[in-house]
């Protein structure tokens, strides 16, 4: 899944694209191995404020029917928790992927909606909001607390009829750095759901708080922890770095298969 942010907020700036140019960073995504395009026109990094709903389609409007028209074998995600933002996207290119951080608890109309539409959805783990998730991390176990908030989510995913559903554990997000690793050690355990696991680890703050660089120079720590997501059964990588996650994801499927002698 290629990260093309449509603001100008979100946290490693150059993932930033404007409208003139997002043929050509779709293009260039798909030819390095993107199965996804993953469209965000609101940033949901620490402390974020959100832009609203007609702020959010005013930057997506357009776009998602030129992806449909160009590149038809992609699968357009919208990061949102709109569920006017999915409506509009819906009218415009047909079915889309939801990617929503909230798991349907912003806006109560978009898993009902999904669900009507028969859409993949996204749910991803989160406590509060971006302005306010840096301050809930409190946990008794990160991981017990997550699997069983997925427990949870299913119950109402179901409710809403919504059939085709990923989970994220939602790295970055109401976690310390030391949650964010305890997480992706135990992610084998996720597999337990049934579902496909998504992670969206790149270039973020687990990464260069860590190591104290910037997130422009997190690549390599970044393909690291995608081999090990790879090893504990994560199907989808949310990624700014196409081209290097594919040859991850390549070493990793050989890695897989060779035997033992």
């Amino acid at each position: 899944m290629g990260i093309v942010n449509l603001n100008d907020d979100s946290f490693y700036a150059p993932s930033r694209t404007s409208r003139g140019n997002v043929l050509e960073v779709v293009g260039r995504m798909v030819e390095e191995g993107a199965d996804i395009i993953d469209l965000g026109p609101c940033s949901s990094k620490p402390g974020s404020v959100p832009v609203g709903e007609e702020v959010e389609w005013q930057r997506l409007q357009g776009v998602p029917r030129l992806i449909r028209d160009n590149f038809p074998g992609v699968q357009i995600s919208i990061d949102t928790s709109y569920s006017y933002v999915i409506s509009r996207a819906f009218d415009e290119a047909g079915p889309v992927m939801v990617n929503d951080i909230s798991a349907g608890t912003l806006d109560s109309g978009l898993l009902p909606l999904a669900g009507k539409m028969g859409l993949d959805f996204v749910a991803m783990h989160m406590r509060g909001t971006p302005q306010t998730m840096g301050s809930l991390t409190d946990y008794t176990s990160v991981t017990r607390e997550v699997l069983q908030y997925f427990r949870d989510f299913s119950i109402r995913a179901d409710a809403a009829g919504v059939r085709s559903w990923i989970l994220d554990p939602g790295f970055g997000f109401a976690k310390t750095t030391e949650q964010n690793y305890e997480l992706l050690h135990n992610l084998k355990g996720f597999g337990a759901l049934g579902r496909p696991v998504l992670v969206g680890l790149s270039r973020k703050s687990m990464i260069y708080k860590l190591l104290a660089v910037t997130p422009e120079e997190t690549l390599c720590g970044t393909q690291a922890l995608l081999m090990a997501a790879l090893e504990r059964g994560a199907s989808i990588l949310r990624v700014h770095d196409v081209k290097e996650a594919a040859r991850t994801v390549k070493l990793y499927k050989m890695l897989k298969k060779s035997t033992t002698i």
